[in-house]
């Protein structure tokens, strides 16, 4: 077995110091966000991964794009049908995490999943590739299928049926929009002394601001 116990980095690219930070964490994400991709070799900076509790109880994480963020939360697009798409019917208590190490930061995000309207989910669907679209509904995610071929000969067969046609969005597929009700912000410091700045949504929907130990 590989020993990684000496797999150490310093972080000293930037601080987290109350002083310079916005009372509202969706600001400061903006500000991060963009700063991430000015970065060199970055490559999805819409990255993240989305944890939920299944419908066996068991947490499981996953990587998906986030499509939009504004002050409501953060929106992202999946099969509702899907493990993920059940799990948050059920349970919509979900995490969003976002790593991206060559700005040695990291956003963990606690919040509350709700479905997108229709209007929104069909507007987001009637942007994507036609090739996208038809994958969407080819795709019984996170169902077993029989090999590969069964889903290429499903698209052939689609690709024929729709041919010079409108492509509609399934009523199965469609977006998520997860409203924070807590956003933890981390940067990497020397000595392993990162910065950790929480965001904590009040009753009166004011922001609690406070600093937590690494």
């Amino acid at each position: 077995m590989k020993d990684l116990g000496n797999y150490r980095k310093s972080y000293e690219k930037s601080e987290l110091l109350e002083n310079s930070i916005p009372e509202d964490p969706i600001n400061l994400f903006h500000k991060w966000f963009h700063e991430v991709e000015e970065y060199d070799g970055v490559g999805e900076v819409n990255a993240m991964t989305v944890s939920t509790i299944g419908l066996d109880g068991f947490p499981k994480s996953r990587v998906v794009l986030l499509k939009k963020f504004n002050e409501e939360g953060f929106i992202f697009y999946t099969n509702y049908d899907s493990e993920k798409g059940k799990a948050l019917l059920q349970n919509p208590n979900v995490c969003l995490s976002f790593f991206w190490p060559v700005a040695e930061r990291q956003v963990i995000i606690k919040g509350i999943a709700e479905k997108t309207p229709d209007l929104i989910s069909d507007n987001y669907f009637d942007s994507r590739p036609d090739g996208s679209k038809l994958g969407a509904i080819v795709s019984p995610q996170s169902n077993v299928i029989p090999n590969r071929e069964f889903l290429e000969n499903k698209l052939k067969e689609l690709e024929h049926s729709f041919e010079g046609k409108v492509i509609p969005r399934p009523e199965n597929w469609g977006g998520f929009l997860v409203k924070p009700i807590s956003v933890e912000f981390w940067q990497g410091r020397p000595n392993r002394l990162h910065d950790r700045i929480i965001f904590t949504i009040m009753d009166d929907f004011e922001w609690k601001i406070e600093r937590l130990a690494p």
